[in-house]
């Protein structure tokens, strides 16, 4: 089940409101457990065991850190649970990857080929696992307060709003919200406002121009203008899908009374690379500074540790991504450039690029990693490289020309447009004295949205394969 479908606009999300404000307050987070847990079992019941699993680990490694009577226990206590964790993630999301690669490397020296491993990678794993590893190290540290029940923790993780991709949230954010969380009509209403907005990202640009990315990142020799279009249309349709999901589960969190952490500050407006990384993915970029950047000595131990820590910390959060060596590249790509910007001088808080030209270098170093996060392999991104230098030629080719629809191009330069305008935009938007009019923008979405969802086949959010 995904938010952006009939069944659960239509059926699941109605009957949960329905039923969360008719119990008794005492009853929210079993209420919140059960529905989270209906929720991820539609896709497949067996991996509730996975979702339960880790969950319990990290309540019982978080609760045994915090009655240790020693420092040398308490540590025990943290390694064993965050070790369980990533074992498990291992075994799930990269089990092939090291596979493939031993192969590969056998091969080249005459040795034995591997037997291809599959296994099915569980939806939101890495989130799930990232936020039960930070629950056992803030307990341990004491920058959290333990959950009040196990009840309550597994309501946390199993949080169905959230749980698929994010944001990645700390118990410690919300662990007064399971307390006590305000409910009134108006705050309902912003979260409506936030799922419908979200839905359209999703629906009305990000699923417009994936055909566009989609057909040019099959061609096997991409002209100049093909090249340059697939990934202006990949780098509109990510930003879309993943920003619109994350203004989604903000939404449906504002409507039981959460209030999650913005995911998302207009990342494309952003004039250095340092900056995009305070307005991408907010959530993941302050998880892996504080649980890896820092703990690795952060920009305490010089130079060129500082470098070593930035290069690190971007390659395992590119590694997080997936199992292909296209998401450590692309990890590398974003390291290398956060220390050639903290080389320039980004840590004084002044302009990184001269003249003017910090947004124009940012978005061209941005949507040069999109293109290797986005190719199935190195092979793949490096002939997308190729047209964009030209090597195949620069016009758009007839039979692409005739398969590209107008709408495409549309969704697209709108999508540019709100990328790079939309705080402006939302500005005048809010100056504008019509309020009725004002008011009946998301009954127009949600109009156009519910029309879309009829004419279009199942279409799962890119962060789902994370």
């Amino acid at each position: 089940m995904i938010f952006a479908s009939p069944i659960f606009i239509f059926a699941f999300l109605p009957l949960f409101l329905g039923a969360y404000y008719i119990v008794p307050m005492r009853w929210w987070s079993a209420l919140i457990l059960l529905a989270s847990y209906a929720f991820y079992g539609w896709w497949r019941v067996e991996y509730l065991i996975v979702l339960a699993g880790i969950s319990a680990v990290a309540y019982g490694a978080g609760h045994a850190a915090l009655v240790a009577q020693t420092e040398r226990a308490r540590a025990w206590a943290v390694g064993v649970g965050v070790g369980a964790i990533l074992c498990c993630l291992a075994y799930f999301k990269y089990t092939h990857f090291f596979v493939e690669s031993v192969g590969a490397v056998s091969a080249m020296f005459g040795g034995p080929a591997f037997a291809t491993v599959h296994i099915i990678l569980p939806i939101g794993i890495s989130f799930l696992s990232f936020q039960s590893i930070s629950y056992i190290i803030d307990v341990a540290r004491k920058d959290a307060p333990p959950a009040n029940t196990i009840v309550d923790f597994l309501a946390f993780s199993a949080l169905f709003p959230q749980l698929i991709a994010g944001p990645v949230l700390r118990y410690k954010d919300l662990a007064a919200q399971f307390v006590h969380r305000a409910h009134n009509l108006a705050i309902f209403a912003q979260g409506v406002r936030r799922f419908v907005i979200g839905l359209a990202m999703k629906l009305l640009i990000a699923d417009t121009v994936a055909p566009l990315a989609d057909r040019m990142f099959a061609l096997t020799a991409p002209t100049l203008t093909e090249a340059w279009l697939g990934a202006a249309a990949f780098s509109i349709q990510l930003l879309f899908d993943f920003a619109g999901y994350s203004a989604m589960a903000i939404g449906l969190g504002l409507m039981i009374g959460f209030r999650f952490i913005e995911n998302f500050d207009a990342p494309y407006t952003s004039r250095s690379i340092t900056e995009f990384w305070r307005r991408w993915h907010i959530s993941l970029s302050n998880w892996l500074r504080d649980y890896l950047y820092v703990p690795l000595g952060g920009n305490r131990q010089g130079a060129i540790k500082t470098y070593r820590n930035l290069m690190l910390t971007m390659v395992l959060g590119g590694f997080w991504h997936g199992a292909n060596w296209t998401f450590v590249i692309w990890g590398a790509w974003h390291g290398a450039a956060l220390a050639l910007e903290r080389l320039l001088g980004a840590r004084e808080g002044r302009a990184v690029w001269p003249l003017g030209m910090g947004w124009a270098v940012t978005m061209l170093i941005v949507i040069i990693g999109w293109v290797m996060f986005r190719a199935a392999s190195v092979g793949d991104a490096v002939r997308i490289y190729g047209g964009m230098i030209g090597l195949n030629g620069t016009a758009l080719s007839p039979p692409m020309a005739y398969a590209t629809q107008p709408i495409e191009y549309a969704a697209l330069i709108l999508g540019g447009m709100i990328a790079v305008f939309g705080a402006h935009l939302r500005t005048r938007f809010v100056m504008w004295p019509a309020r009725p009019l004002r008011a009946a923008m998301p009954i127009a979405l949600l109009f156009l949205c519910v029309l879309v969802l009829n004419a279009r086949t199942h279409s799962p959010f890119l962060y789902f394969q994370f």
